[in-house]
């Protein structure tokens, strides 16, 4: 009973410390070659304001003209810009402002990998691409279905998503395959 208390809030501050420390190493040295003091949470905090400020500075007028003419230049490289471009639509995807894009639309369940086996996934855009996750979050495998070779759940992205990031552990307790109109209907609402 206690690991099951401690587990979660354990992975909780873990992940939250890592990432304190990885944004704190960025300006840490900074402070401590220039000034030799050593504040834990100050390159944090210096890191969250430069993100801050480079996008402000991105959403003015001369930024984006200076963002147009950094991408124009960047898609005239060979190798970088297909590596840019896919970061770009990535982060387009990801972004919650964007409405059109959103990455995930849909969690269903697909026949995969034999038959009478099946996987989570999430459907990626109108032509039934599923984005099928493997032992790693942000790998996975990418699958055009036809429609007919999908079955389409009463869980949501979120909840989806919470299966495949707690390796099956947060499975709710009903699990119902809806047809495609009942599907449809569901997003709409």
């Amino acid at each position: 009973m206690g690991v099951a208390i401690l587990f979660p809030v354990a992975t909780s501050f873990y992940v939250t410390w890592w990432f304190l420390q990885f944004f704190d190493n960025f300006f840490s040295p900074l402070y401590y070659h220039l000034f030799r003091i050593h504040v834990f949470g100050l390159g944090f905090m210096t890191s969250m304001a430069f993100i801050l400020a480079v996008g402000v500075f991105f959403s003015s007028w001369l930024g984006s003209a200076l963002l147009g003419v950094g991408e124009w230049l960047i898609k005239r490289l060979p190798l970088v810009r297909h590596i840019y471009s896919a970061s770009k639509q990535v982060s387009a995807a990801l972004n919650p402002d964007n409405e059109a894009a959103k990455a995930f639309q849909e969690c269903v369940l697909i026949r995969h990998p034999r038959q009478g086996e099946f996987a989570w996934a999430f459907i990626t855009g109108r032509t039934v691409l599923q984005y099928v996750p493997t032992n790693h979050v942000y790998v996975g495998d990418v699958f055009l279905l036809e429609e007919a070779d999908v079955i389409h759940t009463n869980l949501s992205v979120r909840e989806g998503l919470e299966i495949v990031i707690s390796v099956g552990m947060a499975v709710p307790p009903t699990l119902i395959a809806l047809d495609a109109n009942q599907s449809r209907q569901k997003q709409l609402m």
